[in-house]
């Protein structure tokens, strides 16, 4: 069983190296993971074909670029991405967000590239 305690969840952001995409896992709850995420650039576009993720932006704008439209996330606001639905995550300014997805999803999901995260590390 694990035991309670608090996360601080600036401290964990202060503790990533200096890269414009880094993600690390800070809790787990059920089978799904909390990650924290810092990116600045153009992600890949991808899918995830069996599961909805939620993006939290914390600091920074996200533009979610759709096939169809894009989407402006700032810090405070969150957008869920349902199942299936192509997405690309983009930045110029760079963020900081709460990612919250089932453990073990693929950082780009149905798209394999240099991105992708063989094994997503805990800080």
């Amino acid at each position: 069983m694990m035991t309670p305690s608090k996360i601080n969840i600036a401290e964990k952001f202060s503790k990533l190296p200096d890269e414009d995409y880094c993600v690390r896992i800070i809790a787990k709850m059920n089978n799904y993971e909390v990650k924290i995420v810092k990116f600045k650039g153009e992600f890949v576009w991808h899918s995830h074909p069996d599961t909805d993720e939620t993006f939290i932006i914390l600091k920074g704008k996200m533009l979610m670029h759709f096939r169809d439209k894009i989407i402006e996330v700032t810090g405070g606001e969150m957008i869920v991405i349902p199942k299936g639905v192509e997405h690309k995550p983009a930045s110029e300014q760079g963020y900081e967000m709460l990612l919250i997805e089932p453990e073990g999803v693929p950082n780009t999901g149905n798209t394999e590239n240099e991105r992708t995260i063989e094994k997503i590390e805990w800080i």
